[in-house]
């Protein structure tokens, strides 16, 4: 098997929750695969927008190999061509990039002008996509082959940028005049989703003329799980090849062969909202940061599959201890007196969502500590896709999240601007700090590879000034890959997870 580290998952019997999920097989832990070696794969995150990839189910179009960029991130996190064969910078805001010969997976051809349709597209969206947050780019077609992209400011890590699973290149029946956008038979990666059945299945099928040869398996079949237990059943019942994120309570009771550990790059962190309520006072965030313990979580949550966090990059981002700055400026933290007294008949409304099976146990371990600091706390527990408008729109006091950091870009700076910045377009605290701002931008502006992450690390630092994101630990993910089934990439920024050579053996 093709992987980057090792592995866990789970055990329990079938529950009605996967009735139908999957297409029958033998009984035994991971025993059997979908019809003429179909893969069979588990996901976490029900699709919000269709998979539209100007939404978070962006990441599913890469984690299945169904669209792709100009470029793609290698294990290192450095830009490797995909759609787009080389690229060279033309000054400080210019760049050109030579297309591959390459197919849509509706026969028509990749050429420049639909490469600037498609980044068109992207740059006018509404919402426009976090990768885009902090860039203004300008595509041109030069001939059929080559295009040139032009930003504003220069933007150092452009090539990492279009690298987003957000920036796929899709063929122009993608796009529909209301601005809907559809990935289903539109990309050019190895697979091609034939069937998007609401937010439960899809069916895929080989593209048999992509550019890269023809992947191994003959198609997948996804079943969207949200719930972590029901994930692990359908791997030990022999229902699923592959199932994504499984609760780490679970991890230790697979066998060896399906357990697969991934450290990283998510941070889990209790956001404050300090745009409306009881957050927007800076005390009662300090008395917060000092009522949380988020090492208390590592044993008692997360199975010991987590590391108390130091700050929002943990051990799976290998530059950030040696350049981490220590915070300083931040608010005194209100007695707790001071707090029930400033507090009295307010309720702190402490969200969390279900689709990470940690996280309400999390909430509940979170909602003692602040209560025990004076705080009166409620807590609202839901599908992530049921709640993503209430948080975007401030109507929490506080959110247990869990976020990749290197998610969108692979460079932290893109992360800290749709995060945290006034304008950033995933800015569920509500923060507007000219600090933070200050710092984001000076960041985002170092084009030395040294030099920028000393500058994101004094980012960071601004950013836990304000105490509006309180990290609490650094996760180790956790996949279940059947026995039988090789090539699974253990991606850990979350992007990969099938590929060419993935398949039953």
């Amino acid at each position: 098997m093709r992987t980057t580290s090792r592995g866990l998952i789970a055990v329990l019997a079938l529950t009605p929750l996967l009735a139908g999920c999957f297409a029958p097989s033998d009984s035994g832990e991971g025993a059997g695969a979908g019809s003429g070696g179909r893969l069979r794969v588990a996901l976490a995150v029900p699709p919000v927008q269709a998979l539209s990839p100007y939404s978070n189910d962006a990441t599913v179009l890469s984690k299945l190999s169904v669209a792709e960029g100009l470029t793609a991130l290698d294990r290192n996190g450095t830009a490797k061509p995909a759609l787009a064969k080389s690229w060279k910078q033309d000054g400080e805001t210019s760049w050109t990039f030579k297309l591959r010969k390459a197919t849509f997976q509706d026969g028509t051809e990749l050429t420049a002008q639909s490469v600037v349709d498609a980044l068109d597209h992207a740059g006018s969206a509404k919402p426009k996509p976090r990768v885009l947050s902090d860039v203004a780019l300008t595509a041109k077609a030069e001939g059929a082959d080559t295009v040139t992209l032009t930003t504003k400011s220069p933007d150092p890590v452009l090539p990492l940028r279009l690298a987003s699973p957000a920036l796929a290149i899709l063929s122009a029946k993608a796009y529909a005049k209301d601005g809907a956008v559809s990935p289903v038979g539109t990309g050019t990666g190895p697979f091609k989703i034939t069937r998007l059945s609401g937010k439960a299945k899809a069916t895929l099928t080989r593209f048999d003329d992509y550019w890269g040869g023809k992947a191994k398996a003959p198609g997948i079949d996804v079943s969207w799980i949200a719930d972590g237990t029901a994930r692990a059943n359908a791997l030990r019942g022999g229902e699923a090849d592959i199932a994504e994120w499984i609760p780490t309570a679970q991890a230790k009771l697979l066998t060896e062969g399906t357990r697969h550990e991934v450290p990283s790059v998510r941070t889990d962190s209790l956001i404050l909202n300090t745009g409306s309520g009881l957050f927007t006072d800076a005390s009662l965030r300090a008395s917060a940061r000092t009522a949380v313990d988020g090492s208390a979580l590592v044993d008692s949550v997360f199975g010991g599959y987590a590391d108390p966090a130091e700050g929002l990059f943990g051990p799976a981002v290998p530059w950030a201890a040696d350049r981490r700055v220590k915070v300083t400026g931040r608010a005194e933290a209100a007695t707790s007196a001071r707090v029930k007294a400033k507090a009295e008949g307010r309720t702190l409304r402490l969200a969390t969502y279900t689709n990470r099976a940690e996280l309400p146990e999390a909430a509940t371990v979170l909602q003692q500590q602040l209560e025990k600091a004076g705080f009166t706390v409620k807590q609202d527990v839901r599908e992530y896709t049921q709640m993503e408008a209430d948080l975007l729109a401030g109507k929490y006091d506080a959110l247990v999240f869990s976020r990749v950091t290197l998610l969108d870009t692979g460079d932290a700076v893109d992360y800290l601007a749709s995060d945290f910045t006034s304008e950033g377009v995933y800015n569920i605290p509500g923060l507007k700090d000219a600090a933070v701002d200050k710092a984001i931008r000076a960041a985002a502006a170092e084009r030395d590879t040294e030099r920028r992450q000393e500058k994101i690390m004094k980012a960071e630092a601004e950013i836990l000034r304000t105490d509006a994101v309180l990290p609490l630990v650094h996760e180790q993910a956790v996949q279940g890959i059947a026995p039988d089934v090789e090539g699974v990439i253990l991606d850990p920024r979350e992007r990969s997870l099938v590929d060419v050579d993935t398949r039953v053996k």
